[in-house]
Order: C-alpha cells, then structure tokens, then sequence
C-alpha cells in the first residue's frame, strides 16, 4: 500500500505527515517524457504511482520491467525520453559496464537517474562524473522519485511558485465564494502578501460585486484564448482591488456557454502561480472535468459546508473523491458556516465531522445583516466590522492556510458549547 495514502484513523502518522510537508514543498514537474526499467516490485511501484501525482500531471511516464540489458535492447530501434530510470543490482563495476553499453544507444540530450542496491561513495563519484544525472540506493519512496525528477528538471534559481488554493461549497449557497474571497483579501491586508482571485464560475460568479468592480475583461478572455496566456496578458486581465489584491473577474452573463475541457483553466492557473504568492480559486459548485482536475491540482483544498444533512452527504463524496485524487496531499479542509440559521435543525460540529474524519478549521455563526451589508456595499467583512467574530474566524483560515498556524485540536465540549451559544440565537 501507499505509504502516503490517506488513512482515516484518529492517530496521525509522523512518516505520512512528513512526506506530504516535502511534496508541499516540490514544483510541478514540466512537460517531460520518462521511462523507467525496473528490476524489482519496490521499485517500479513507487514510480508507476509517482506518475498518478499532480505533480507529475504534466509528464508521461511508461514504467518496463528489465533492467539495463531490456533499456538497451528498447533504445536500438527507439528514441530515448527526457528522462531514463534505471534500477540495477549489480556490483558497482559490473554496473558501470552495463550504463557504458547503454550509453551507445542514448541520445545526447537524455538525461539519466540510477537506482542501485550498492551504498558506495565511490560508484556515486564515478557515476556522477560520467554524466550520470543522479544516483540513489533502494528503496526509494515515491517522495524520492518526484524530488529527484523535480531537481533534476527544474533550476534552483527557478523563481517560486505561488499557492493554489481551491474553495468549493459542499452544496450551492453555503457561501464558499464569500468565504474565498474574504481569505484572499485578509491574506493580502493582514500579511501584505500579493493575491489573485480567480472566480472561476463564468455565468454566475459573485466576485466583481463582492469588490464593486466591473472590469472590462477578465477570466473569460483568458479561457477563451488559451494560446494568449502569459502573465504580461494575465496582468491586462487583472483588476486591481488592492494595493495586495487582483481579480479575475467572471464575465457573469448568460450571453454564451461555458463549456470547456478539463485543462480549460490549467495553463491559466500556472501563470497566475508565476505571477502571485497566493492563488485563490472560487470553484462553482458542480462537478465536471475541469473542476475536478482543478481541485485535483491544487495545492490545497477548502470545503465550504452548512451544518445540515445534504451538506455532510455531499461533503463525505467530495473529501472520499478528492483523497483518491490526491493520495500524497494532505485532506481538504473544512469550514463550517451559517451555523446557528433561526429555527433550522442543524447537526452539530462534532457530529459533523465525525463521519468525514477531519474537524472544521473555522465555525462561522449565521449573521445576516454582518453578510448582507458588506455584499450589498461592495466591502469585504474586515472592512465593514472588523471586530466581529466571524472577521476572526477568517483571518483564522487565513493564518492556516498560508502556514502561519496550525490547527488547534477542538475538543469535544469546546464545539459543543460554540454549537450552543450560537443556537441560542434562533
């Protein structure tokens, strides 16, 4: 099994929660082909499910059983790939013979990682100055494979990529647009940190009215014109809100379809990663190709739910969906709004979260007119009232996402009695 798949127990595995803090850390890979020749199961496993990550969602990855005796005989009537993963046993001479012969049938641009069963520093000198690309021992985790990969393809005076953050609502209008868009702006207030908000619901979206913004082109241009994105068209496209926060604005009109393929918005989201440290997407409430792989990919994964039953249901798919999607990430997190709704049973927060596994990061209580005012003025919640506890609450989630802080463990009275002041209110 996986070692980083996501296991639903109380007790958090430190190995697991360590590899994902290093898969958090790595770069998508670019656009590459790799094939690997393996000798052994431990081996060829990790590789064959490093090529399910996201990371790698850019790579095609084809994994032979066979060492370098099967690559040779492969590459005499082939081309050779970007990459070629070789995983041999033999002694160290003994290898160095096999990677001379295959060094006869590559060709000069391909580059080429070792996994041998010797820990010898000698062999790795010796490897490294024939131009041998990088040498590990076995085992090898399918963290290893992606890191290596990364650092073999991407320069270390690459410039840094920003975070893609994905908020999605467990059930239309539980208010996970609102939620995403007051993230973005605390992110970019409190920690004066650039952010794009993408409001990725082309016929429906909220975000221009949440920013009283009506710009003349926005997300729609970029979909549209794939072949146009760049971040110097990006940056056109973007409305200024502050000095620390653009948008991209949803056309919100019914004047055409929106219809698009699963990497509709693939090329666009890189781009705006390129171009900002935090990367907001306010994904519709649907399910579709193009919203699945968005929240597949991103970096991190925010459902927005109500305490009631349609929300649990539909919040129980999405986490089951996405830790399948995203085996080497950590689970979505959840925030639970609109509690305390007059006169409406609602299931409680501990209840809630029982059956999903995971506990909300933020209890947002039920407040029309703190809501209602700041959407109808155009104005964020921190800059309507700012001493209101659900402007705490989302500076909170902000705090989390950009790991400024970790998750406090709620115990189980602690949500019980905030369930109950907040149901005082009906």
């Amino acid at each position: 099994m996986n070692s980083l798949a996501h296991e639903n127990d109380e007790t958090p595995d430190p190995l697991r929660q360590e590899n994902i803090e290093i898969m958090q850390s790595l770069r998508p890979v670019p656009r590459i082909s790799i094939q690997a020749f393996c000798e052994t199961d431990g081996v060829a496993k990790p590789i064959e499910r490093a090529g399910d990550d996201r990371r790698m969602a850019k790579t095609h990855l084809k994994v032979h059983m066979g060492g370098v005796q099967t690559a040779v005989e492969f590459y005499q009537t082939a081309p050779t790939p970007n990459l070629m993963i070789i995983e041999s046993s033999a002694a160290p001479r003994a290898l160095l013979d096999q990677l001379a012969r295959l060094s006869e049938v590559c060709d000069p641009g391909s580059k080429v990682l070792v996994i041998g069963h010797s820990n010898d520093v000698w062999l790795y000198r010796e490897l490294i100055r024939r131009g041998i690309s990088e040498y590990i021992v076995a085992p090898v985790s399918l963290a290893d494979i992606i890191a290596i990969i990364s650092g073999i393809f991407i320069a270390p005076e690459a410039a840094p990529l920003g975070r893609s953050l994905a908020f999605i609502g467990a059930k239309g209008g539980v208010g996970s647009s609102t939620i995403a868009h007051n993230v973005g702006w605390a992110i970019s207030t409190q920690f004066e940190n650039d952010v794009v908000i993408a409001d990725m619901d082309l016929p429906y979206g909220t975000a221009n009215i949440n920013f009283d913004q009506d710009p003349a082109q926005g997300i729609a241009d970029a979909v549209f014109s794939p072949e146009r994105i760049d971040e110097v068209y990006l940056d056109r496209l973007l409305a200024q809100c502050t000095d620390h926060l653009s948008l991209l604005a949803a056309p919100s009109m019914l004047d055409r379809t929106f219809d698009f393929g699963e990497d509709a918005f693939a090329n666009l989201i890189d781009v705006a990663q390129r171009s900002a440290p935090h990367v907001i997407l306010d994904v519709p409430h649907g399910w579709n190709g193009w919203t699945r792989m968005t929240l597949a990919r991103a970096d991190e994964v925010v459902i927005v739910a109500a305490p009631e039953l349609a929300s649990l249901r539909n919040a129980k798919n999405l986490i089951d969906t996405l830790n399948q999607l995203r085996p080497n990430d950590a689970p979505p997190r959840l925030v639970l709004n609109q509690i305390g709704v007059p006169k409406r049973p609602e299931i409680s927060p501990e209840d809630f979260a029982e059956p999903l596994g995971i506990e909300p990061i933020a209890l947002i209580g039920f407040d029309p007119q703190l809501f209602g005012n700041a959407a109808n003025n155009g104005r964020m919640l921190g800059e309507t009232d700012s001493a209101n506890v659900a402007v705490q609450s989302i500076s909170e989630i902000a705090h989390i996402l950009t790991g400024r802080s970790e998750v406090k463990s709620r115990r189980k009275s602690g949500l019980t009695s905030l369930f109950d002041r907040l149901s005082r209110k009906k």
